[in-house]
């Protein structure tokens, strides 16, 4: 690999330094950069000259870069800038050793899936993707939630919680961890239905297959109020949502390329964050 894009969170890498030395290290052994960008500006129009985007920031860096480059084949790789993540993975400290991978091929490629939401309401429709997770959570004042859950057309139950996270195993480590989910390996194909604090001893999380569609109707509140919330796509994009309107998850049917230098196995890095916490 020779040709590389570079996608900067600047309020991590402030000066520009680790952008400039990673450059600088590229072309020194003979590779291009292109699309020297901050995040904020769209990568669409640079298409699919590079072999891969190297993504400086942290884990939330990496999902709005998979956001933006969907419309690409390119796949990211994580300069971890920020805390612990677990999308980015190289640490800057190692980002020569990381580069002499790259530009000799020496990486696995995993496709992540990813989640389509689609927001149905009075007004229309309105769909987004996210790679983590899909949030819906209130929106107005602290009150109990209730949500409406059916599969593949057939009610399933009713949630009373603060809000519902539906997840993929990408995300599996994010919220719906937090939220008391299930870990899952993030090369596996299921979708994770996850109540955020709900309002029972006995409610779990579901695990679906990743054919099911998953619909999640937004009912009348306690006492037949109106229910005002939001459906948060991996952090960056709100949709509003209200009582009589639903929200269709499916499976995407675009992925995410994902370079992995590391050889250690999932269940190694899993003992080590865990150790960590």
């Amino acid at each position: 690999m020779k040709k590389f894009y570079l996608i900067t969170n600047e309020g991590k890498d402030p000066q520009g330094d680790v952008t400039k030395r990673i450059v600088e290290y590229i072309e020194s052994h003979g590779g291009e950069t292109f699309c020297v960008k901050n995040e904020k500006q769209a990568l669409m129009d640079c298409g699919d000259m590079a072999g891969c985007a190297l993504v400086l920031g942290g884990d939330g860096t990496m999902l709005r870069a998979a956001r933006n480059m969907m419309g690409s084949d390119v796949p990211l790789i994580g300069i971890n800038l920020g805390t612990l993540g677990y999308l980015a993975e190289v640490e800057s400290a190692h980002v020569e050793e990381a580069l002499d991978k790259l530009l000799r091929d020496d990486f696995i490629r995993e496709n992540r899936m990813m989640l389509s939401g689609r927001v149905e309401n009075r007004e229309g429709a309105e769909e987004d993707y996210a790679l983590n997770d899909i949030v819906i959570s209130r929106s107005g004042s602290l009150q109990i939630l209730t949500f409406h859950i059916l599969v593949n057309g057939q009610f399933l139950t009713t949630y009373c919680a603060d809000g519902m996270i539906v997840a993929t195993p990408t995300g599996s480590t994010a919220y719906n961890l937090s939220a008391g989910g299930p870990i899952v390996k993030p090369g596996a194909k299921m979708i994770l239905l996850t109540p955020v604090c709900p309002h029972t001893l006995n409610t779990r999380s579901i695990v679906f297959a990743p054919e099911d569609e998953i619909t999640i109707e937004i009912p009348q509140g306690k006492d037949g109020g109106r229910q005002s919330m939001e459906a948060n796509f991996d952090g960056s994009h709100k949709v509003a949502l209200y009582t009589g309107d639903r929200i269709v998850v499916r499976r995407a049917d675009k992925t995410t390329g994902i370079l992995k230098l590391n050889t250690e196995s999932f269940l190694s890095v899993l003992h080590k964050k865990i150790g960590e916490g």
